[in-house]
């Protein structure tokens, strides 16, 4: 989702209701302004010293090719988006399509957002990277407009067998309109317990968090951040309690 610090985004009704279900990183912070370095930040661990939105062709890498390399299936949608994910137009954004910047082509995984409801109902990859387009994530639209979108789309995630078999969806907005660029990060899946955290998170603790749970190394500065170990605490089954 896009530019809303916390207290806007927390402002929309289907969000604010996921906000009181499920956690909430209260103290989460972009690491970057504009848009492109914040991806970037949450796919490679690096800003790459970019501060604009404009076009660079990074070296091969990043969380989609890590993904690929260690045989996991993926797929990003990017709503919009028409077969070229490189030029099609409004109200697609390269901008917030981080894939196609590491080696300088698009992933044969990232689709139009099209495809999403069929996956959805069949076999869903094992991980999923949703872009609403330019008025959906709430750049170019207002947050009720946002919010809407999230809560047509949010039910159809969990709905799925992939997510109420230990799945879980992360939901956060790539940067604030505050000072201290503090934005709203949900945190959901089956079992849980803990409603919200005051630690300190950021784009790289997300990274950290999507790299230790496939099992991938470390890139960047998620190396050094802390995993948001806390909100991703489930309540144990009938069979796993203890006495």
């Amino acid at each position: 989702m896009e530019n809303r610090s916390y207290d806007q985004a927390i402002k929309g009704g289907y969000t604010a209701q996921l906000a009181q279900k499920y956690a909430v990183a209260t103290n989460y912070h972009g690491v970057s302004h504009p848009s492109l370095p914040n991806y970037l930040a949450l796919t490679s661990g690096s800003t790459w010293g970019i501060a604009d939105d404009g076009w660079h062709s990074l070296p091969v890498g990043g969380l989609g090719a890590q993904l690929t390399d260690a045989g996991i299936s993926w797929r990003a949608y990017m709503e919009g988006m028409s077969s070229s994910c490189t030029r099609s137009g409004y109200p697609y954004a390269l901008k917030h399509n981080p894939f196609p910047y590491f080696g300088g082509s698009c992933p044969s995984q990232v689709v139009p957002f099209s495809q999403f409801s069929a996956d959805m109902a069949g076999t869903v990859p094992h991980f999923v990277w949703i872009t609403p387009d330019l008025c959906h994530d709430g750049h170019d639209c207002s947050t009720a407009t946002a919010d809407k979108w999230l809560a047509q789309t949010v039910p159809t995630i969990l709905a799925t067998s992939a997510w109420k078999e230990g799945g879980l969806l992360l939901i956060t907005w790539d940067e604030g309109e505050d000072s201290a660029n503090h934005v709203l990060t949900l945190v959901i899946h089956p079992g849980t317990i803990i409603k919200n955290s005051d630690l300190s998170y950021d784009h790289y603790s997300l990274l950290a968090s999507i790299e230790d749970r496939f099992g991938l190394p470390r890139l960047g500065q998620a190396a050094h951040a802390s995993a948001m170990t806390d909100l991703l605490m489930a309540m144990p089954r009938i069979g796993q309690l203890g006495g």
